[in-house]
């Protein structure tokens, strides 16, 4: 990467929001008049559409556009806030995209990323919205996050990464906004330059691990959530949003409507939460999920269900095709870059008669949803949902049935 221009540039007329956290905008050209259509494409972070503004250019480095903040505003949409955080600001903290947009208005260039991401990678018009899941204790869109992973600076203060960098910015004072106020205070502690902090609010307490070893708490925590107790490894995978687990659950449930006695696949499964809720239904399950130490937490947390429910630690891309050549429903849960055209078909081939996708990207989700469209599924009904306030991230749930 080429060093950032420390001038700035402008001012520039914000476009509409992109997926990722940014906005676009086009820079005009030597000779070019603004407004012309032309220029340079510039991707605009702490901005809105419809805002003018100067930018800084923060990445140079790619022949067709550039990357930008802005940091000075010249007209403000009426959506801007005030930012809570004291370092969400340019060339601060990276860990928050939309601090500086009034909650409703986040919600609504989700809708927008979602949409725009169904219809030019799959051809899907959606006109659903991405809507809050908020709890009493999150209605401000602050303090949701019970998972916090944060990096130590030169000089053992706890802080996170700046955007698209190794830099670490320190915590403000009182912490991170959008931290659980549940897990443990890690500011104004001086800790061993260069470790990595993992602090957790469970429902069974809090635990905080220093480079991977235990500091406070238990090695493994207890969650709640579709009526039942889960075991998961403190430093391990579950939900971020207190609100998170039962809201997939009910909608993977909803869209599935699943019957007792029916065979289930839950790819990706983890410690069992989607599998847990298919067997309680009366299914049999089949679980895939890379990590062992995960399948031996979902084996303990299910095991009231003896034979009915056989998890297996592999990957799905190997592990499909030991799986049995029918299936009912179809659980896919898959990390951010999605299941890919490989894991898609696959299943696909299974012929069920519901698959219920829980998406982290909507890009990832685009793809594979056009995947299955090339094998005969189509996306009956897709909910978004704001399990992830302040940044640029979007949980959805497609529920595929075959077309026609």
């Amino acid at each position: 990467m080429s060093a950032p221009t420390p001038d700035l540039l402008g001012p520039v007329e914000v476009g509409p929001v992109a997926h990722g956290g940014h906005c676009v905008a086009r820079l005009p050209l030597p000779g070019e008049p603004e407004g012309s259509g032309g220029g340079r494409v510039v991707f605009v972070r702490h901005a809105l559409p419809g805002e003018r503004v100067l930018l800084r250019v923060t990445d140079d480095s790619h022949a067709k556009f550039w990357r930008a903040d802005a940091v000075e505003v010249l007209r403000a949409s009426p959506d801007r806030v005030e930012p809570p955080c004291p370092v969400a600001r340019p060339g601060l903290c990276g860990g928050c995209d939309f601090q500086h947009v009034d909650l409703a208005a986040q919600r609504r260039l989700k809708t927008a990323v979602v949409a725009e991401q169904l219809q030019r990678l799959a051809g899907i018009d959606w006109d659903g919205e991405v809507v809050g899941v908020d709890t009493p204790a999150t209605a401000d869109g602050l303090h949701w996050r019970t998972r916090m992973r944060y990096q130590v600076d030169d000089d053992g203060r706890a802080g996170l990464r700046a955007h698209r960098s190794h830099a670490v910015v320190p915590l403000p004072d009182g912490g991170c906004p959008i931290a659980s106020t549940a897990t443990p205070a890690v500011e104004g502690t001086t800790w061993p330059a260069g470790a990595e902090l993992v602090a957790v609010a469970a429902a069974d307490g809090p635990a905080l691990l220093v480079d991977g070893r235990l500091r406070e708490g238990r090695p493994a925590v207890v969650e709640q959530a579709a009526d039942r107790r889960w075991e998961v490894a403190a430093d391990g995978f579950w939900q971020v949003h207190p609100a998170a687990a039962d809201t997939l659950v009910e909608a993977v449930l909803e869209g599935l409507a699943p019957r007792a006695g029916e065979r289930a696949f839950d790819l990706y499964c983890g410690v069992g939460l989607f599998a847990g809720a298919l067997a309680a239904a009366g299914c049999r399950v089949w679980g895939l999920e890379a990590g062992h130490q995960a399948v031996l937490a979902a084996r303990r947390n299910l095991e009231e269900f003896g034979d009915r429910v056989r998890l297996r630690a592999d990957r799905v891309e190997r592990g499909l095709a030991k799986l049995p050549p029918r299936a009912d429903l179809v659980v896919l849960d898959p990390p951010r870059s999605g299941a890919g055209k490989q894991v898609v078909a696959a299943l696909l081939e299974r012929r069920p008669r519901a698959v219920a996708y829980v998406a982290c990207d909507p890009a990832a989700l685009a793809r594979d949803l056009a995947t299955a469209a090339r094998h005969g599924y189509e996306a009956t009904s897709i909910r978004g949902f704001d399990l992830f306030p302040m940044t640029q991230h979007v949980e959805c749930v497609a529920v595929l049935r075959p077309a026609g």
